[in-house]
């Protein structure tokens, strides 16, 4: 475990990695990016960093619909997990609604820890300052040792397989992968964990297509199938 720090985790979450653990089936922590109010308290980007990031600095949202990316995001877990439990695998939410100040990118790593998550998939929507900017790409932990040496190969290859199958649901352009090493919630993270971006709410064709029901219906179905590979399931049991 990647060192100490102080907070408490909300009783259902502990509850929900307990129950996760008594199970023999693989669990995967979804972590909806953001929620109802940024959270602009900082935090440590890295065990024993005295470099500090925000902990949350809100989303973005909808150029066209005005649609907020923690809505977004929130109903697409939600999808997602329905389709995951349907497949066998064990679920945990790091949220199951929107409301209140996010808990900042520590306590996210850390709720996927404590559930020995076999992935930690982190669901986003991208913003950019050029409409134009379009695109499904996933964010995977760059190698530094005593950080993310310990989840880098497996992260990558999550990655890999994720981000394969989203592009081919979604039918967006493929933006590839991404190696970051600012992220607080990789740094943290002792599992396998990745980040994706599914779309830019700032494009308005993107935008458009996720506001609708069977667009995020797709995004959740590629989600899904990619878990199932990196997890060594057929991707077959998302449909079920």
């Amino acid at each position: 475990m990647k060192g100490l720090f102080g907070g408490v985790l909300v009783a259902s979450f502990v509850v929900a990695a307990g129950a996760a653990r008594a199970g023999t089936a693989p669990v995967v922590v979804i972590d909806p990016g953001h929620d109802a109010r940024a959270n602009l308290a900082t935090e440590p980007i890295g065990p024993g960093s005295s470099t500090r990031k925000i902990k949350d600095g809100g989303g973005t949202h909808g150029v066209v619909t005005g649609v907020r990316e923690p809505d977004l995001t929130l109903e697409v877990s939600l999808r997602l997990r329905r389709l995951l439990r349907a497949a066998g695998v064990r679920v945990v939410m790091t949220r199951t609604r929107t409301s209140g100040a996010s808990m900042g990118n520590i306590v996210r790593a850390r709720i996927a820890n404590d559930a020995g998550a076999a992935l930690f998939l982190r669901v986003h929507a991208d913003g950019a300052s050029s409409a134009s900017a379009r695109g499904t790409h996933t964010l995977t932990p760059a190698l530094r040792r005593g950080w993310t040496d310990d989840v880098y190969a497996s992260s990558r290859r999550a990655a890999t397989l994720v981000q394969t199958e989203l592009v081919r649901t979604l039918g967006f352009p493929n933006r590839g992968i991404q190696e970051r090493s600012d992220f607080t919630g990789f740094n943290w993270a002792d599992v396998p964990v990745i980040l994706v971006e599914m779309g830019f709410m700032t494009n308005p064709t993107e935008d458009r297509a996720l506001a609708r029901p069977t667009v995020r219906q797709r995004a959740a179905l590629g989600l899904c199938r990619g878990t199932l590979r990196f997890l060594g399931l057929e991707p077959a049991r998302c449909e079920i």
